[in-house]
């Protein structure tokens, strides 16, 4: 009979790893823990999941949001900065996970399955708001990627888990029809999320291919394509009411804001060169009312000087 890994008793905050704090480092004992409870235990992660405290509100005592996203190796894409592969060592990742989670301020977590339930034998969820990420199809780089299919999370395994919300990617490209198809499918899925009481958090942009055919897919950041973005992705499904919007920060974010009344966060995007102009650019985002936080990944998570908890202290500030 394989070893059971799970410790005999476990308090509120335990893992099924071993009696490390969630907070310390993800370290090779900790990762073989983790398979080793998928493969002799699976039931695990459920367990978990049952025995999570959720959080009394989808924001903290502020009033605001701050999410840590970590749903883009699931779609192929893993740079940070400039590191081509940063998202790549999954330990890394999860131990810069737990720290950030760790922080004073931050409500919620936005990831995959597999993330999320790595997180969940690790005791990391415990009060955060969970969002699970359902659209990962549209694979970085491939010539299908504007075709985004429902790859990940369901409205339905979502809401047995006990979490919070879904969030899907909307790229609306013109010149491809293929766009529809997404379009279609995220509108199913906002359905399926208020059907189940869950937040569907819908990412729009404006896409294309300005190099031409064949080129990379491009999003238009410009106030204008954001704006026309927020208004698609507020109509979809038949029900607003557990509609949430992740936008980029933009140069007019007042525009952007006004086109709805939906509860809006702000997305990190890329890692900066420039983290001090990022962070104002964050705090002018978050100044309209119906803007309610933060759900940045990469930026926080990989910072220029890998001080996961300064980066994350100071995103909590601007809120």
């Amino acid at each position: 009979m394989p070893r059971d890994v799970a410790p005999p008793s476990a308090p509120s905050r335990a893992t099924v790893v071993g009696p490390h704090p969630p907070t310390g480092p993800v370290t090779p004992e900790r990762v073989r823990a983790i398979t080793e409870t998928r493969l002799t235990r699976p039931t695990a992660i459920t367990e978990a999941a049952d025995r999570r405290s959720r959080p009394e509100a989808p924001v903290g005592p502020s009033g605001r949001a701050l999410i840590i996203a970590a749903d883009h190796p699931a779609r192929g894409s893993l740079r940070a900065g400039r590191r081509p592969q940063a998202m790549a060592d999954r330990a890394d990742l999860l131990s810069r996970l737990c720290r950030a989670l760790d922080r004073p301020g931050v409500t919620g977590v936005l990831g995959t399955a597999d993330v999320l339930d790595d997180l969940l034998l690790l005791g990391a969820l415990e009060g955060k708001t969970v969002f699970g990420s359902m659209n990962r199809g549209g694979l970085v780089g491939a010539d299908w990627e504007i075709d985004d299919r429902f790859t990940g999370c369901t409205a339905r395994g979502l809401l047995r888990a006990g979490f919070e919300g879904g969030k899907m990617l909307l790229r609306l490209d013109y010149a491809d029809g293929r766009t529809a198809r997404t379009l279609e499918h995220c509108a199913r899925a906002v359905s399926e999320l208020a059907d189940a009481g869950l937040v569907a958090m819908v990412e729009p942009f404006v896409s294309g291919r300005p190099d031409g055919p064949g080129q990379g897919l491009r999003n238009d950041l410009s106030t204008e394509a954001v704006v026309r973005a927020a208004g698609i992705a507020a109509g979809l499904g038949p029900s607003s009411a557990h509609t949430w919007l992740k936008l980029p920060a933009v140069d007019d974010m007042e525009r952007v804001a006004a086109a709805t009344t939906l509860p809006t966060v702000i997305l990190g995007g890329e890692v900066a060169a420039d983290p001090d102009a990022a962070y104002a650019r964050w705090a002018r985002a978050l100044e309209p009312p119906n803007v309610i936080g933060l759900a940045v990944g990469r930026s926080l998570l990989y910072p220029a000087d890998d001080d996961v908890e300064a980066a994350v202290d100071t995103a909590v500030g601007l809120l």
